[in-house]
């Protein structure tokens, strides 16, 4: 693609969009939600086979991680829209007497969707629902690193929506750039938080709004009075799903020492039910590329080399890496540093839950925070104590399907928040009208005289 692909798809949304602000109303937003839902069962099969040609990704899991929420998604931004577009009435000021205040939502424009490898179809399309829901036409750049998804997305949106409504660029770090360069309404982007800065220094250039959904090191805390088995079920259900190349995933756990030794048999077993005892289990991703296997496999092998010990797992073919545990973990290893994105998971033992505060808040802050524990007074004094985009308690990573919850980082995680109605105004400018009725306050423009003085004077006491 050159740029001047890039500007003519962008020109062409953007001589739209005065017009969509008053023709693209709740009728119309309903509908194009309406044909996506569609357009996402027609090509389901299609979605399916390039997510296992691009890194092997089980049928149902893609079902699971990539469908249903989008239509869950879809199917709560049509239902409650009405109430979203509604202008919001907002209470009388002692300077506002005699006027009308309210919010009224408008859509930003023509906005930008740069999405992640990791879920190539669900956060390309997710952010998508929302974007059309605020009444704004999309740019979609969805990953090069999932070719054969990628090709889909393109070939879903050309049959669903006219270019100046929602168009795909193909491509990969040019056509970003090309993209990142023009000044957009507004951008979404899903990745790393270094790339991250980047959209953001970019997003600058032209003071546009942006929405950065990030990741980091999201730790686990399984404490003494947690029930062993559902914390095992869970914890290798967010770990090892999408293996392990999940923002939310875990990154590792904290374990108590009082049942660490239980934890972690139970831990392994629920692996084995789950994807065996080989790399390459029919019920696991593969990893996407050579480049992350090798990565993965160099952060397991510097963690052996520094006195790390594989307590399961650790067997890898290719892409296909089984799912790894790993213990005795010091500070010096790269994978207590690095954010980790694959199925190895670290086990640290803990005796004190201030000490893993202090080690969690001495931390860039994270995406997501489990803690598994019956104790409501030790996890309520865990969650104020830490800070993290979402929090999760005896449950791993189903926080993100939830509709009614904001998604999103908070500092080197991320900004701003995405899905249901949280979505819904991260792609809207929120636009304040105050209408003037029968406002007295001309009654104290200047000249400022005896009167004047007088009504300042009675408002000072007012305010007290």
């Amino acid at each position: 693609m050159t740029d001047a692909t890039a500007e003519a798809l962008f020109a062409a949304q953007k001589a739209k969009s005065d017009d969509r602000r008053i023709s693209f109303g709740l009728a119309e937003r309903r509908e194009a939600l309406a044909r996506l839902a569609n357009a996402i069962r027609e090509f389901e099969p299609e979605i399916t086979a390039a997510m296992a040609q691009d890194f092997g990704k089980p049928e149902a899991e893609v079902f699971l991680s990539e469908i249903l929420p989008l239509m869950q998604e879809i199917r709560h931004s049509r239902r409650h829209l009405r109430r979203w577009m509604r202008p919001v009435h907002v209470g009388q000021t002692l300077l506002g007497l005699g006027t009308s205040a309210r919010i009224v939502p408008q859509a930003r424009g023509v906005c930008l969707i740069i999405a992640p490898w990791n879920y190539p179809f669900n956060l390309c399309i997710g952010p998508l629902v929302s974007c059309l829901a605020a009444g704004n036409s999309a740019i979609l750049k969805p990953s090069e690193m999932t070719p054969a998804t990628s090709e889909v997305i393109a070939r879903l949106v050309a049959r669903t929506f006219p270019p100046d409504l929602v168009a795909v660029v193909l491509g990969g770090k040019e056509e970003s750039q090309a993209l990142l360069a023009l000044p957009f309404d507004h951008i979404f982007f899903t990745g790393s938080p270094e790339v991250g800065k980047v959209v953001m220094q970019a997003a600058s250039r032209n003071l546009t709004s942006v929405t950065l959904e990030l990741g980091g090191k999201s730790p686990t805390i399984v404490g003494p009075d947690a029930d062993i088995e559902t914390a095992a079920k869970w914890i290798a259900f967010g770990k090892f799903s999408n293996a392990g190349q999940t923002c939310i995933a875990p990154d590792h756990v904290f374990v108590h020492g009082s049942v660490h030794d239980r934890f972690v048999a139970a831990l392994r077993v629920r692996i084995s039910d789950a994807y065996g005892s080989t790399a390459t289990s029919p019920n696991l991703a593969r990893i996407v590329n050579d480049r992350h296997a090798g990565r993965l496999a160099g952060l397991i092998a510097d963690a052996v080399a520094k006195g790390g010990r594989i307590v399961s797992g650790g067997a890898q073919q290719g892409t296909a890496l089984a799912p790894t545990l790993l213990e005795s973990i010091t500070p010096d290893m790269e994978i207590d540093r690095e954010e980790i994105f694959g199925p190895v998971l670290p086990i640290m033992t803990y005796d004190d839950i201030e000490t893993v505060i202090r080690r969690i808040n001495a931390r860039p802050k994270p995406l997501a925070l489990y803690v598994f524990d019956r104790n409501r007074e030790r996890v309520d004094h865990i969650l104020a104590a830490t800070t993290s985009g979402s929090a999760g308690v005896n449950l791993t990573i189903l926080q993100y399907a939830h509709d009614g919850l904001p998604f999103g980082g908070v500092n080197n995680s991320g900004m701003g928040a995405a899905h249901g109605h949280h979505g819904f105004r991260a792609f809207s400018h929120e636009r304040a009208v105050l209408r003037n009725r029968f406002s007295a306050l001309p009654v104290i423009f200047p000249p400022y005289t005896g009167r004047a003085a007088k009504l300042i004077r009675l408002a000072k006491r007012f305010l007290g």
